[in-house]
């Protein structure tokens, strides 16, 4: 087991440096100069653009500037945006709360209505139910969010004013975001869930269990659900990352608070620093949390400590 956890963590750090790596060097592939643009009208002083990229650091060898910025993450400092005047981690630390939130009411979501559609599906295969449900799952996997936040915001908050326009704090603000996020993620849960679940349902120890006259519900329960719920614990760590980056598009159409929204103003602003900041802690996130999911698996099934 310690053997497993040390090759899992090692490969964190590995995956974590290179994402690092990464970030860093494709922002500066980004055309223009950020110094010129934070500047704007008094960007034709050239001692000013001058003083401006030395005090950020871009007159460093592109070296340098790696080393300089991931020294300060790691000691929490991500730097300082000259364009909204503030440090990085006080942008981060003001608009990260709505983000959580809108995430983990979004995976509630998701996980309510995939699972339960996929295992009635599954166990209900080839009725009408399955057949409609499977359709709603492929159906939703296949409209862009932008789309179906635009849709929800016409029909609910304009035609039927139920709930606000905008995405505000309370709860009224965040049920349609939650919605629109859930959507594409709950359909893939539902048929990744049915086809769990029918897989599982088709092993030997199933039958025996059904042939030695086990009611249907315990067979469910304790042989069907429990070995379907390995592949299905994967899947939901990948899915709080793709919730966790749909933020971007759904924050911005709802004109919402948060991570997500903050991330396209400062790739609008050239804001390199914050814009490397908050694609690092996302990878980041979406790495951690894989790496949960991997030191959960010995805990279902002890056979995966000796991968």
């Amino acid at each position: 087991m310690i053997i497993y956890v040390m090759k899992r963590l090692g490969g964190l750090v590995a995956l974590l440096f290179a994402i690092s790596v990464l970030v860093f060097m494709i922002i500066r592939l980004i055309p223009g100069d950020p110094a010129l643009v934070i500047l704007g009208t008094s960007g034709g002083d050239p001692a000013t653009v001058a003083r401006l990229r030395q005090q950020m650091g871009l007159d460093q060898p592109v070296v340098m500037q790696y080393l300089r910025w991931i020294g300060g993450v790691l000691t929490g400092d991500f730097g300082y945006s000259y364009g909204q005047q503030r440090s990085v981690l006080s942008l981060i630390s003001a608009n990260i709360v709505p983000t959580i939130q809108l995430t983990i009411a979004a995976l509630i979501l998701t996980l309510l209505f995939g699972v339960t559609i996929g295992v009635i599906a599954a166990v209900r295969r080839g009725t009408p139910f399955d057949t409609i449900s499977m359709g709603f799952a492929i159906t939703s996997m296949s409209i862009p969010s932008f789309w179906l936040g635009l849709v929800l915001i016409i029909v609910f908050a304009v035609l039927l004013p139920v709930f606000d326009v905008l995405g505000g704090p309370g709860i009224k603000g965040l049920v349609l975001p939650a919605v629109t996020l859930a959507m594409v993620e709950t359909g893939f849960t539902a048929r990744f869930v049915r086809s769990s679940v029918v897989e599982a349902e088709r092993q030997k120890h199933v039958t025996v269990a059904r042939a030695k006259g086990i009611p249907t519900r315990d067979v469910l329960f304790r042989h069907i659900l429990r070995n379907a719920t390995l592949p299905v614990l994967t899947v939901v760590g990948l899915q709080v990352g793709s919730l966790v980056a749909g933020t971007v598009i759904v924050e911005t159409v709802f004109s919402r608070q948060g991570i997500g929204r903050l991330l396209v103003d400062a790739i609008l602003g050239k804001d390199y620093l914050t814009v490397q900041a908050i694609v690092l802690l996302i990878a980041a996130l979406y790495s951690v949390i894989n790496f949960v999911v991997d030191m959960l698996y010995p805990v279902l099934d002890p056979r995966a400590a000796r991968w």
